[in-house]
């Protein structure tokens, strides 16, 4: 049979596009199933404000009439803006175990890239690297924490097979704990509480009252601490402020850390309940008619979380900051009942970043990769 690849169009397209990812996961070992209506969010590209600077085109790919695979293709402007380039980028793809089709889906992302002028096709990003990104390549035998991929394992091959070649990895490290308090040494201690000391720095929560008002400090510690990284992106006010809207609920407050120095905002960390915990037994990513009253009633019994982003100013960023942020979220985390966690993602060449997790005796247990490929 012959692949026919079509652009979503009609309302029993979109429907088809959305649940192919259930339908071809359904048996992915590890997989944990997003909530509907967040992919339903990220896809929307009426409400989604990351689609005020950005185009999605959606393709579906057809056998006989029925669904075998998916891509979309997207142009970032903001990204084109800021990196003064011409990439294309490509996500949300998923694919049964097929050359012919995901050819024809790379295809189908290429040329409508090519129509927007781009050189490079980039991926995957669901939709960009401030959302979810990277394709899991080593690390299938563990489910995924909140906001991070998981795919088939044979996904890669697919996009290998097209000629797309690494252009960054992405780690992910797990500690449990007990590990981390048995590598926080006396020295390490020491040397957190003189840097606190010394720069006259001191640690406080983000408070989820005031949320709004810390979303404009953190914008601008992460426009700044990030804006010479890989891939980054700057946040608009918009976006932000829709994603802090969808994670609110889920925050704990002893895990959000803000660090001022002389009641200047100079860095942050935040961590998160990892609410994957709750979905994986939601499989069917539905909150009606019973999965609504798992996540308020199992929402406390998180025992893991994910350290999802940390920022420094550039001009602090001497100071070791990150391994502070580290130790105080080990402490609070054994003192409000979470046993283990991962740091995630981090750049492969983030050196310092990457070495100061290591200390504490964290494992670089997944890698994610973004590809990149010549239009």
């Amino acid at each position: 049979m012959t692949v026919e690849v079509i652009p979503v169009r009609s309302k029993k397209e979109k429907k088809q596009f959305l649940d192919y990812e259930w339908y071809v996961n359904r048996y992915t070992e590890n997989w944990i199933s997003p909530l509907r209506m967040e992919r339903k969010k990220l896809l929307n590209t009426q409400k989604n404000p990351f689609y005020s600077h950005a185009e999605l085109e959606m393709f579906l790919a057809l056998k006989d009439g029925q669904p075998c695979g998916r891509i979309a293709a997207i142009n970032n402007k903001n990204h084109n803006i800021f990196h003064n380039d011409h990439a294309g980028f490509w996500g949300f793809f998923e694919c049964t175990n097929d050359q012919s089709v995901s050819r024809a889906l790379f295809d189908a992302a290429a040329n409508w890239l090519r129509s927007k002028r781009k050189d490079t096709m980039l991926g995957p990003v669901n939709p960009s690297t401030n959302d979810e990104a990277g394709m899991l390549v080593e690390g299938f035998d563990n489910p995924p924490y909140i906001m991070m991929p998981h795919n088939h394992s044979y996904y890669p091959y697919l996009v290998k097979d097209y000629g797309h070649k690494k252009a960054r990895d992405l780690y992910a490290w797990f500690v449990t704990t007990e590990q981390a308090k048995q590598n926080i040494s006396e020295k390490m201690i020491r040397v957190s509480d003189k840097i606190l000391k010394k720069y006259n720095i001191q640690i406080r929560n983000i408070k989820l009252k005031n949320l709004h008002s810390e979303l404009k400090l953190i914008k601008e510690i992460y426009n700044n601490a990030w804006s010479h990284n890989w891939g980054f992106v700057p946040f608009t006010d918009e976006e932000i402020n829709a994603i802090a809207d969808d994670l609110k609920p889920i925050a704990d407050e002893q895990l959000l850390l803000m660090a001022e120095k002389e009641g200047e905002p100079i860095a942050f960390s935040v961590a998160l309940p990892n609410i994957n915990e709750i979905l994986a037994k939601i499989p069917n990513g539905r909150l009606l008619p019973g999965g609504i009253f798992k996540l308020l009633f199992e929402r406390r019994k998180i025992t893991t979380l994910r350290v999802i982003i940390l920022g420094v100013k550039q001009q602090y960023q001497f100071m070791g900051l990150g391994s502070v942020f580290y130790k105080e979220t080990i402490k609070r985390g054994e003192q409000n009942g979470y046993v283990e966690g991962e740091m995630s993602w981090i750049l492969e060449d983030n050196h310092t970043m990457n070495r100061a997790i290591e200390a504490f005796g964290a494992k670089r247990y997944k890698t994610y990769r973004i590809y990149q490929y010549a239009l």
